[in-house]
């Protein structure tokens, strides 16, 4: 958190107040979130700059610059970039201040200091060994079943693996799980081919759900504008732990998979029987 749909959507409310915009200053309360280059050489590196684009890769946000550099910007746990003007007073969690040549400001939001940001050349270098994009075109249930062959992992850990697919979070793999009626202890390689169907079908469901309804502030995400999205407000299983299945009426549980909780309907998301060969 934020995931795939809150980066995106946090882009869309973004583009049209900074595409075009130069950098004029950079403030940064919190010099451990740059990771690179150094702080000074950051902020150095980021004045004068005018913003080309924004774009998204996996979780996180590329800042195309004039110079053919990319301010890239994970928000990991708990960030948020906001708009704001520029001479209103920061919170204490905000950790980094960009101020654009129109009198406003991006402030980055960030409760537990998680989030990363990156100065780089070569976008590669940062996102390079991402996993495919999980809405494009190119994602099909054949790559899915790839992905998913012989690896005999738990499901919902490989969902969270951005090395095998690109975007999807905590909430949204729980979501994807519950729709394709899949238990997330299931282990990778002994998805059927209907099954691996079904689960391709509900990643792209709930991602693009998501999007729709503005990204999900469960916890600490807002949008650029300060308001909430709605996404968690549909929600079947994420973070309804005790709450009725919508389906079976029977109560979600959660469990933790890989020191990563996992919320799921033991009804709905049986867990069979599964030969030892194909166990973790």
């Amino acid at each position: 958190m934020p995931e795939l749909p809150e980066v995106e959507t946090t882009i869309n409310d973004l583009k049209p107040f900074v595409i075009g915009r130069r950098i004029e200053e950079v403030d940064i309360f919190a010099p451990n979130i740059i990771a690179r280059p150094s702080a000074e050489k950051f902020r150095k590196g980021l004045i004068g700059r005018e913003i080309l684009n924004l774009s998204r890769r996996g979780k996180h946000l590329l800042f195309e610059l004039d110079n053919s550099q990319f301010l890239i910007v994970h928000m990991r746990m708990t960030g948020s970039l906001l708009l704001k003007e520029a001479d209103e007073e920061p919170e204490k969690s905000v950790r980094i201040i960009f101020y654009l040549d129109d009198r406003t400001a991006i402030h980055f939001r960030d409760m537990r200091r998680f989030g990363k940001m990156w100065l780089v050349e070569d976008k590669n270098s940062v996102i390079g060994k991402l996993g495919p994009e999980p809405l494009e075109p190119e994602f099909t249930p054949g790559v899915l079943a790839g992905i998913l062959n012989n690896r005999k992992t738990f499901i919902k850990s490989l969902l969270l693996d951005q090395t095998r697919i690109a975007g999807i979070g905590n909430m949204y793999a729980d979501e994807a799980l519950y729709y394709a009626r899949i238990h997330p202890l299931r282990p990778a390689n002994s998805l059927t081919g209907p099954e691996i169907k079904r689960l391709h079908g509900a990643i792209q469901k709930v991602l693009f759900q998501g999007i729709r309804n503005r990204g999900a502030s469960t916890e600490t995400y807002l949008r650029p504008g300060g308001v909430k999205g709605e996404a968690h407000l549909q929600f079947q299983v994420a973070h309804r732990k005790g709450k009725d299945c919508p389906v079976c009426g029977g109560p979600v549980k959660r469990i933790t998979v890989h020191q990563r909780g996992a919320f799921f309907c033991p009804s709905c998301q049986r867990l069979p029987e599964v030969p030892d060969s194909l166990r973790q």
